[in-house]
């Protein structure tokens, strides 16, 4: 799938070089050096993510992202040369997906992209109540998992890790994490029990358990969902 997203920044040439990183990535970009006419820019070009200066030359930043968020539910990322932690508080405050100062590392703002276009198309499937993940397809309003349709039986803890590592698709959650979680217990003292039905839900949903792809392990800080194709 293509996306398209539209640039709101008032300098061409911050323009120019984003846009030009952004199309090498395969994106369609559609530019607003003005903040005018913003939604008729959304539905005309059909954006899918917007990344939005805040100081523009007509209007403030802060009055196009509430107007983006009264109109349609689209990813935003904030590109402002203001950077103080309070500034980012507030403004994702007011609804940004994420935050990038100036001046902009292109391999940062790519990487910020395709990580809030997961995070957009994984709530997508999570409303819809189906997700699916290399040959994997998971129902939750059954609480089922196939595989080339055939059933694959989780016991319901083995389930809640599954779907909480979707739920959290670009986060790493810490074994303390996922105790409280599905245990709904803030007391986590034995990590062992983590340890075995990590073990016994890659039993059931790897090909490899010993080479995971799926429920994937990082050193030291806890557990991920591995990539969906």
């Amino acid at each position: 799938m293509k996306h398209n997203i539209l640039i709101i920044e008032d300098n061409p040439l911050v323009c120019e070089a984003i846009s030009a990183a952004l199309m090498r990535e395969g994106y369609a970009v559609t530019i607003n050096q003005t903040g005018t006419a913003v939604m008729d820019d959304i539905q005309q070009h059909k954006i899918h993510l917007v990344l939005l200066d805040l100081m523009l030359p007509t209007r403030a930043g802060e009055e196009v992202l509430k107007e983006i968020r009264q109109g349609r539910n689209i990813p935003v990322i904030i590109i402002s040369s203001k950077d103080s932690d309070v500034e980012k508080a507030v403004h994702l405050g007011l609804g940004a997906d994420d935050y990038i100062t100036k001046p902009v590392s292109n391999v940062e703002l790519i990487a910020r992209i395709k990580a809030v276009l997961r995070r957009m198309h994984v709530s997508a499937d999570l409303e819809q109540g189906l997700f699916t993940i290399q040959d994997l397809s998971i129902n939750f309003k059954t609480r089922e998992v196939y595989r080339n349709k055939e059933f694959i039986a989780l016991t319901n803890k083995e389930f809640e890790i599954f779907k909480l590592l979707i739920e959290h698709a670009n986060a790493i959650l810490s074994k303390d994490q996922i105790y409280r979680a599905v245990w709904h217990d803030d007391f986590f003292s034995d990590e062992n029990i983590i340890n075995v039905h990590i073990r016994r839900l890659r039993e059931k949903i790897e090909h490899n358990p010993s080479k995971p792809t799926i429920v994937l392990t990082v050193r030291g800080a806890g557990y991920r969902l591995g990539q969906r194709t």
